[in-house]
């Protein structure tokens, strides 16, 4: 068993183990954060989904209002007028043959792949590149997109775009923003994914959702959420 260091050690006396209301948590994972790096502030939320049924799994991508922190490079497949809009949009890299091949041969150097509709014919082969990356564009996470659409499309991405996703005991796992952000930020970036969250519930989902949430930071102790404060801060 890993032994935690001091600095963990004083940081977890600090949270304690009682639940709090989203701005307190918020709150005490900047202030009990010790690394000397900007360290990701991550949000746990283990569900009542039987994920062994497709029907309640829940998958969405949000953006959020004060983006994650990082850097968001942006690949968009298209041809034409369409790829010269998305040079002009911002759009690090627009997909032509050597690029493909570039992916083809573990190329990945990007955050967030689009495409239009037109496109997915001619990539469909990347998909066992990409998809084991998140990386394939696929209608469902909104990364596939109409032509007219495409500068907006890049505009959200950059702004910071996270996957809710549940992993295989339920529990979805996403990051919230860094800890050098303003704590009305990081509550604003927390709302969204959480209302995202409870408007996608399944109706396969019986009773409530949500059964444990916690906060943490990349090199802190989590941090429990009182659900109920957490409930009404989405809504």
């Amino acid at each position: 068993m890993t032994k935690q260091g001091k600095k963990f050690q004083t940081a977890s006396v600090a949270v304690g183990e009682s639940a709090r209301s989203p701005q307190s948590a918020v709150s005490l994972a900047k202030k009990s954060a010790f690394a000397k790096f900007d360290e990701t502030v991550e949000l746990h939320i283990h569900t009542s989904a039987d994920v062994r049924h497709a029907e309640q799994q829940i998958r969405e991508v949000v953006t959020l209002p004060n983006g994650t922190g990082k850097q968001v490079r942006v690949l968009v497949f298209a041809e034409g007028s369409v790829a010269e809009a998305a040079r002009e949009a911002g759009a690090d890299y627009v997909s032509d043959d050597a690029i493909i091949k570039q992916i083809e041969g573990g190329w990945t150097d990007f955050e967030v792949a689009l495409a239009t509709p037109d496109q997915m014919g001619k990539i469909g082969r990347l998909g066992r590149y990409l998809g084991r990356k998140g990386l394939m564009p696929n209608p469902r996470t909104g990364t596939v997109v109409q032509p007219d659409a495409i500068a907006g499309a890049i505009d959200e991405a950059r702004k910071g775009r996270v996957e809710i996703r549940m992993d295989k005991t339920g529990v979805v796992h996403t990051s919230i923003g860094k800890v050098s952000f303003e704590e009305e930020a990081l509550v604003e970036n927390l709302k969204a994914i959480v209302s995202t969250l409870i408007k996608a519930k399944p109706d396969e989902i019986k009773g409530q959702l949500m059964k444990k949430a916690t906060l943490v930071t990349t090199m802190g102790p989590a941090i429990n959420i009182d659900l109920p404060a957490l409930e009404a801060l989405a809504v």
